[in-house]
């Protein structure tokens, strides 16, 4: 059974999402390392509901990462909060653990009371619209394609 928790309950799971983040996103962050993504990391720590990051579990298994940030695109500084670091093990894909990781931080920011979330994606688009969110813009973000999205809650 898949549960999704906050990072903070699993902080052994940090070594392993860091490793992640850092092949499928490294390329955003050029000299980056997987020991500075580790120690950026234990900012999910404080149990604080932004930033926050939620993991899926299946017992030990981790199966995928999701998180809520003021801030995802140093471009659009005056865009806050954001959803972001979406990773779902590709032994895991296709079966639903990205949609629910994604309606979990949705969830966590409509209780908050926060209206508009926004996302970047190079390569999800479709995915997002099919759980609502809206196209924004197609932009050049660090060398890469991204097309910023975001979601009303009412």
């Amino acid at each position: 059974m898949i549960d999704i928790i906050n990072l903070a309950k699993a902080p052994e799971h940090i070594p392993q999402i860091a490793a992640w983040h850092q092949a499928e996103w490294g390329y955003l962050n050029p000299g980056g390392t997987v020991e500075t993504r580790i120690e950026r990391m234990k900012r999910y720590l404080s149990g604080a509901k932004i930033p926050a990051m939620y993991i899926a579990v299946d017992g030990s298994a981790l199966l995928g990462t999701a998180a809520l940030v003021d801030s995802d695109m140093d471009s659009h500084p005056e865009l806050s909060p954001w959803l972001a670091s979406v990773f779902v093990n590709p032994d895991y894909r296709k079966r639903g653990v990205g949609a629910a990781l994604v309606k979990k931080v949705m969830e966590e920011a409509r209780i908050q009371g926060i209206s508009p979330l926004y996302l970047f994606t190079p390569d999800q688009q479709r995915f997002y619209e099919s759980l609502g969110w809206e196209f924004i813009a197609h932009e050049n973000y660090r060398g890469g394609n991204a097309t910023l999205m975001k979601i009303h809650f009412k």
